[in-house]
């Protein structure tokens, strides 16, 4: 039996692998989620540049939430993500959802990144 971690990161790179067939050449909305806040930037892997970032650690969002690990800070940064992203030129993006299932926090970011505007 594998362990966890063991799986997490088979899961992870199964998950890269299948968004570099479909990419072509757009940007990657990367998620990563912690017990306590949640992350998320638009990277442009052919420059390596990264075009955009939100967290939970952003005093503009921390003033509207609470709690930085619950859905509805989550949905907080999917907006937030998506304004800066136009704000940079980009409109559409593959979703990375890296190793986590697409529930919950990681459902709520992607849900609220579309109603801003990003094409997934």
């Amino acid at each position: 039996m594998a362990s966890k971690n063991k799986m997490k990161t088979r899961r992870g790179l199964r998950v890269r692998r299948a968004l570099k067939s479909v990419g072509n050449g757009r940007a990657r909305l990367s998620v990563h989620r912690s017990l306590n806040n949640i992350y998320a930037q638009v990277i442009d892997d052919a420059a390596g540049h990264t075009l955009a970032t939100a967290s939970t650690l952003d005093k503009e969002v921390r003033s509207k939430v609470k709690n930085g690990g619950g859905v509805s800070a989550a949905a907080e940064i999917g907006k937030l993500l998506a304004e800066r992203a136009k704000k940079a030129g980009v409109t559409d993006v593959v979703f990375d959802r890296g190793s986590y299932l697409y529930h919950g926090r990681v459902k709520a970011l992607a849900e609220a990144a579309r109603e801003g505007g990003l094409n997934f």
